[in-house]
């Protein structure tokens, strides 16, 4: 199976090569945003949202920008800018549409501006020579995997709040311990698909 098609992009992105359970990046705000499923519900649309749009403009600002121009070395910084701008324009909404889902999210809303997982999908793309449909595919199935990684944590978490946890264990300690018991689970979906 070619790992660019669009059937192995989605499975590989959801569940192979989970951006927060396999290469570790969003972790900022799947720490922090994971204490009930409705918030991480939120972000993940926001998240979402936002790697749409910033893979979108991040590879037509590469394809017919930095590229033609031999501007490469702008890259990083070209991205960051446009992710910070998504950003801005997604808090603003939410404020106006969403205010109580804007409360909920509180820190960790303008945090998706520094969230590596945005910026190293935009990175991503073109690094494997993806084109515009391709980068698209991949970048919401990227964000359907973080949103899902999101809320098994936070379902888990809730869980947690009503069981015994030893008090040396409460809060971050077996937040660290579930986190890494569910990327195993994840691990045994590698071989279904090529990584992509």
């Amino acid at each position: 199976m070619d790992p660019l098609s669009p059937f192995a992009l989605i499975i590989g992105a959801i569940f192979v090569n989970n951006v927060v359970l396999a290469q570790f990046l969003g972790i900022c705000p799947f720490l922090g945003v994971s204490k009930d499923v409705k918030s991480s519900l939120g972000m993940g649309g926001a998240v979402l949202f936002v790697m749409l749009l910033a893979t979108l403009v991040t590879y037509l600002i590469y394809t017919f920008l930095l590229e033609p121009f031999n501007l490469v070395y702008l890259q990083t910084i070209a991205y960051i800018l446009v992710i910070a701008g998504l950003v801005q324009m997604v808090e603003i909404v939410l404020k106006k549409i969403a205010p109580a889902l804007y409360q909920t999210l509180g820190v960790f809303l303008p945090l998706i501006t520094t969230n590596c997982a945005v910026l190293g999908v935009a990175i991503l793309v073109i690094q494997k020579e993806m084109n515009l449909m391709q980068s698209i595919i991949y970048s919401a199935s990227i964000a359907v995997g973080f949103t899902l990684a999101l809320v098994i944590f936070a379902g888990i978490r809730e869980q947690m709040e009503l069981t015994g946890v030893p008090k040396g264990m409460k809060g971050v300690p077996i937040a660290l311990v579930t986190a890494g018991i569910l990327a195993m689970a994840f691990m045994g979906f590698g071989g279904i698909v090529p990584i992509p």
